[in-house]
């Protein structure tokens, strides 16, 4: 494929970025410069910083994004700031002069500078045999999947918190469980993954929506926490209301009768359960998604959390 757009290879550094890394300083530092260059909005960079910076809790990264970098003019403003606050640079652009152009005035800085996505591009062009055709952005092109994704997120905000109960079977998932559970910010998770959402609101005592149960093709999943979780969540919520009547809201042993109604209730319905307690939005977004496509792939229910 010709000279690296990297200057790290795939398995061993070169020479150039040995004399770099022997030039930075040794002792650790509490904060270190991180430019994002990017020719598009920077989603994909900001992605990939935020998975590895977060495995250094003891070191902050002072992040400067630099997106829609389209030519040279875009191009020796960003090399400024980077001379200004030199760091680490991680790249995605897919003109390649450019990308060259960085790395070659890189090097005179003494900084590292990676092409995020070279080794991945290296490794499907030697294994299917083909070039990449570039494409600017090309990951946010206005296809079917980008529209799905808009009529998901349309959907998932009309049918929030019991909303249009009525179309439920319309959803492609349904999250079910008492109040202050992340529901809603899971559902709007899901629908940015392209996933048509809705939430409905379990509290005893309190009819469901018929159409809920009756429901066929709509997958269905019960969200939970510690009655301990629950009541500190709520009890905040209130004070940020000034509310300080709705003493039951926030009493453990009715939380708790709340929790035990949606596990009777999923038990019954075979409903998948997930505990929500320890977990973020994405890990319990993330653990729905295979609940749902294993259900898919084999035909059947899933088994509960």
């Amino acid at each position: 494929m010709g000279d690296s757009l990297s200057l790290f290879s795939i398995n061993m550094l070169t020479r150039t970025d040995k004399a770099i890394f022997q030039q930075m300083p040794k002792a650790p530092s509490k904060f270190f410069h991180l430019h994002m260059v990017s020719d598009a909005s920077g989603e994909t960079l900001a992605a990939v910083a935020k998975a590895a910076t977060v495995q250094y809790s003891g070191v902050r990264a002072l992040k400067h994004s630099h997106p829609f970098v389209r030519n040279k003019r875009h191009l020796d403003r960003v090399l400024q700031q980077i001379e200004a606050a030199p760091g680490i640079v991680l790249y995605t652009l897919v003109n390649r002069e450019l990308g060259l152009e960085l790395e070659r005035q890189c090097k005179k800085l003494n900084v590292p500078c990676v092409a995020v996505l070279e080794p991945l591009l290296k490794l499907l062009e030697t294994y299917l045999g083909t070039p990449s055709t570039p494409v600017v952005g090309g990951q946010h092109i206005l296809d079917s999947e980008y529209f799905r994704r808009i009529e998901a997120v349309n959907f998932t905000l009309s049918h929030d918190d019991g909303q249009h109960s009525d179309e439920v079977d319309l959803a492609d998932i349904v999250l079910v469980g008492a109040s202050r559970t992340s529901k809603t910010p899971t559902s709007l998770y899901l629908a940015n993954r392209g996933y048509k959402t809705a939430n409905v609101s379990l509290v005893p005592n309190i009819p469901l929506p018929p159409e809920l149960e009756a429901a066929k093709s709509t997958f269905i999943v019960g969200l939970i926490a510690s009655p301990q979780r629950l009541s500190e969540i709520r009890r905040h919520r209130l004070l940020g209301m000034k509310d300080h009547s709705n003493r039951d809201y926030v009493d453990i042993d009715l939380i708790a009768d709340e929790v035990a109604f949606t596990r009777r209730l999923c038990g019954r319905n075979k409903w998948p359960v997930v505990d929500v307690t320890r977990r973020s939005i994405e890990e319990t977004a993330a653990t729905v998604i295979k609940f749902f496509e294993d259900k898919k792939v084999v035909g059947g229910k899933a088994k509960d959390d």
